[in-house]
């Protein structure tokens, strides 16, 4: 879709740390953490929530009350006068919460919108499907997280297969694999030289625990160096497969917001409104059943081809890319390694739908290097 309306306000984002599986954050309610990180976001900005006349909320792992969505968070912020969708599409939740809002405001149905995005993958929800047909009445169950991590009910596979079986298509090794692991760590680094000073420019602090005694989580946890030798012992979590340990991501948790609105509105909520942020265009893609990571290609082409760019346009890119073997099909068809997520990216560590948190660091490092075109995919397994 071609977009012209929509504008995002220099600054109007923030994103909590990551923290991984079972870390600081594991016992806390993610829409209820990023309600407090809104609000947090918004006193520190000094905007009202009237500004806003809609948002929505998007998220992968439910909660206990997230049945309510968007109009719970809506309240428990302050703007209980606004309601709007909760998405929940895997890993493109974040991605398609900008899209949904930015398509909003291009057709007019409000001028400025807020997309929150959250998710805990740590302690998912252990389900009960009522079954009054099974034996005794036994319900059927369901772990949401692993049990839909390791299968996919329409392509019949876990994600790591969808990672193996484009590996096998493009004969992309293990070796190709840990280049990439090695790339994308050294660029993180960048993102915490001098103190975080990258991070520090849309990264928030997050209080958890105790309210009386609260623990202050500033930074990324559970990110660990890698080295050339240590991936290099790893072995194929599959037989006879490429994927290692070190060569995909890991379930985190975590909330990243955004703000979406006309250019009118951008450039009074910007922290510098000589930065005009513009989304230009959304594009989309399905491919063969259980071969996920090549989607982003066609979309990423779609979308330019929507915005009206041609690839050489395009300075850079920034994806979420859970294995490094997204990376390495992305290489081969757009552009070399070195031209994509500079500061690092979810191949790091990643809850489900917060790569929208990629998009702010690609504008935090538009507005840094003053660079003019940037590329943003996300994805969604299938």
């Amino acid at each position: 879709m071609t977009l012209a309306k929509a504008f995002i306000p220099y600054g109007a984002w923030w994103s909590s740390p990551f923290c991984r599986w079972q870390g600081s954050l594991a016992g806390e309610n993610s829409v209820q953490l990023a309600a407090r990180a809104t609000q947090a976001f918004l006193a520190d900005r000094g905007i009202a929530t009237e500004t806003f006349d809609g948002l929505a909320l998007g998220f992968t792992v439910p909660q206990k009350h997230s049945f309510y969505g968007a109009p719970w968070l809506a309240g428990m912020i302050g703007a209980g006068h606004v309601t709007g969708p909760t998405i929940m599409q895997a890993c493109a939740t974040g991605a398609r919460v900008v899209a949904t809002l930015a398509m909003e405001v291009e057709t007019g149905a409000g001028a400025c919108r807020l997309g929150v995005a959250c998710d805990r993958t740590s302690n998912g929800p252990h389900l009960v499907y009522p079954d009054p047909r099974g034996i005794g009445g036994m319900g059927d169950t369901e772990e949401w997280v692993w049990d839909n991590f390791n299968r996919d009910p329409y392509a019949g596979n876990a994600m790591l297969q969808t990672a193996e079986n484009v590996a096998k298509a493009h004969g992309i090794t293990t070796e190709e694999q840990h280049e990439i692991v090695l790339l994308r760590h050294g660029q993180y680094d960048r993102a915490l030289a001098d103190d975080r000073a990258f991070q520090r420019r849309y990264m928030l602090p997050m209080q958890v625990g105790n309210p009386k005694k609260p623990t202050t989580v500033e930074q990324d946890e559970g990110v660990f160096p890698t080295t050339a030798e240590g991936l290099a012992r790893l072995r194929p979590v599959v037989d006879g497969g490429t994927v290692t340990f070190g060569g995909q991501t890991h379930p985190a948790d975590g909330n990243a917001g955004i703000v979406v609105c006309t250019e009118e509105r951008a450039r009074e909520l910007s922290r510098d409104p000589a930065v005009r942020i513009q989304v230009l265009g959304f594009g989309s893609a399905r491919v063969d059943k259980g071969h996920m990571p090549t989607a982003v290609v066609p979309a990423a082409l779609a979308a330019m081809k929507a915005a009206g760019v041609g690839l050489g346009s395009v300075e850079g890119d920034q994806d979420h890319n859970p294995f490094a073997v997204n990376d390495a099909y992305h290489f081969c068809k757009t552009r070399p390694p070195e031209r994509l997520n500079d500061y690092g990216s979810p191949l790091i560590c990643t809850p489900r739908a917060r790569p929208g948190c990629v998009l702010i660091e690609l504008m935090e490092q538009l507005a840094l290097e003053g660079r003019r075109l940037r590329l943003f995919s996300g994805l969604r397994r299938r």
